[in-house]
């Protein structure tokens, strides 16, 4: 339980560096992110940065339970 708490804690630690550096500007501005802006108003819903970011983890977390196995 441990090992897996540090790789996790590494991997947050690897994602903050990359979203503070910039090298992840693109993100949220996939095409099929919808922006809605009005004169007092912004609306931002992120449908295809939230679909790749659920087939990344979804295979993310498959590779480790057959890792784990």
């Amino acid at each position: 339980m441990g090992t897996l708490i540090m790789v996790v804690g590494g991997v947050l630690v690897l994602i903050g560096a990359l979203v503070w550096s910039g090298a992840l500007g693109w993100f949220g501005r996939l095409p099929g992110d919808l922006r809605f802006e009005g004169e007092s108003t912004r609306v931002f819903i992120p449908i295809t940065s939230m679909i790749a970011v659920s087939v990344v983890l979804t295979l993310l977390v498959n590779l480790v339970l057959r890792l784990w196995r």
